[in-house]
């Protein structure tokens, strides 16, 4: 497998290939009959002729809701693109002495369709690919959230999805952390205040803090969307929740870091990093303990060193 990212103005375009053992003319049924569909996409896909304007309809199992699209590109047994609602899905053969290669390319224009959401993506379709391998060899493939879980955390490491950036403010700086999760808003609102009520004035539930500086008290309490509190000697840190499209949860953490705290930058990147990555393995029933201290100094070095923090 091999899977690629290319961002096309603030747009993504992923692409996934996959050798396959078979001849281009038995995969290429596979990826352009619907009822082959059906075995490995993730939606059933509706339409009459496989021709270039052909409309096409897509329709999740368990919903009556659909999305519309049309076939862009055919040609047998090497070209079949389409568009999916507002992306597009290009599936290309190459032949090959084994049999050919899948190139599958998915570009993203949908609403949160963005840089952080590509590790979903691409996680879901290493399943779908999974079980279009499977087809094609007889036998099935069983969707697991666990493999899922385990692709999706590889992929945010390997395009660099979990790290944090560094703005500059008039006094100091915001580090700003920016993730997809794939949880409604209110289960990772739980997840986050252990399932308490909190409120302004008290202190912030111990799921949203680290032991890399000291809290003050809780100062904005939305539920399930927003919490903010204050850090100590000066500064907020601030949780911000919303629902995303098609599924789950946009969450973004921002800590605002005063001039005077110039030193403290790369230890709080790499302990918000850490304790991002903490939230989203607990998501996934993945409860990590203790604390990953070496993990933390890992990317305080990494931190420090990519953006000239010394």
């Amino acid at each position: 497998m091999n899977t690629t990212v290319t961002m096309i103005g603030d747009r993504p375009v992923l692409r996934l290939q996959r050798l396959l053992h078979h001849p281009p003319e038995k995969v290429w049924r596979a990826i352009t009959d619907p009822a082959e569909l059906g075995h490995w996409f993730p939606a059933r896909i509706d339409f009459d002729q496989p021709a270039i304007g052909a409309p096409m309809r897509f329709t999740f199992e368990g919903t009556e809701d659909s999305d519309e699209g049309e076939i862009l590109e055919i040609d047998p047994p090497k070209v079949f693109a389409f568009r999916w609602s507002e992306d597009v899905i290009r599936c290309e053969l190459l032949p090959r002495p084994e049999g050919c290669l899948l190139v599958f390319t998915h570009t993203l224009r949908g609403p949160d369709s963005d840089r952080p959401s590509t590790a979903r993506h691409a996680a879901g379709w290493d399943g779908c690919l999974d079980g279009l391998t499977a087809r094609l060899a007889g036998t099935t493939a069983e969707f697991s959230m666990q493999t899922w879980f385990e692709r999706a955390e590889a992929y945010i490491e390997q395009l660099g999805l979990a790290e944090g950036q560094l703005h500059t403010t008039e006094d100091g700086w915001t580090i700003r952390f920016e993730r997809d999760l794939v949880q409604p808003p209110a289960q990772v609102w739980a997840l986050l205040t252990d399932g308490a009520d909190p409120a302004p004035g008290g202190q912030p539930p111990l799921q949203t803090t680290h032991g890399y500086g000291e809290t003050g008290a809780l100062t904005t309490v939305e539920a399930p969307n927003v919490l903010e509190y204050a850090w100590q000697p000066a500064g907020l840190v601030r949780f911000q929740l919303r629902d995303q499209h098609p599924i789950g949860t946009r969450l973004t953490l921002t800590h605002t870091v005063p001039t005077a705290q110039a030193p403290t930058r790369a230890t709080l990147l790499a302990a918000w990093q850490t304790h991002l990555e903490l939230l989203f393995a607990a998501l996934h029933d993945d409860i990590r303990c203790p604390w990953p201290t070496a993990r933390t100094e890992h990317l305080r070095t990494h931190y420090t060193q990519h953006l000239n923090l010394d």
